[in-house]
């Protein structure tokens, strides 16, 4: 697993900056493709790939343990699709 602290290292040794500075830059990044999923925007990286949102309808699901029905309530996913680029690269 990577984690924030992680790429911003990398991107402060790449780039020249600080960790400080690189880190503003990586969670500022991230900000702004959420700001935008909470507006409904979808947003696009070229050669990376797009972050849109999905509804789900609500539908009836049933209780593992007392196999009771239950409704589950509609909700908003956050969905990622990877360019073909990324996607050679994982299956090349």
């Amino acid at each position: 697993m990577t984690t924030t602290n992680e790429i911003a290292d990398k991107i402060a040794a790449e780039q020249g900056l600080t960790k400080a500075q690189a880190k503003s830059v990586v969670e500022s990044v991230f900000k702004q493709i959420a700001d935008a999923a909470q507006s409904g925007a979808e947003t696009s990286i070229p050669a990376f790939g797009k972050f849109k949102v999905k509804e789900t309808p609500e539908r009836e699901g049933r209780n593992p343990s007392t196999g009771a029905t239950i409704k589950i309530a509609a909700a908003k996913k956050l969905i990622f699709t990877p360019a073909k680029a990324i996607k050679d690269a994982l299956n090349g």
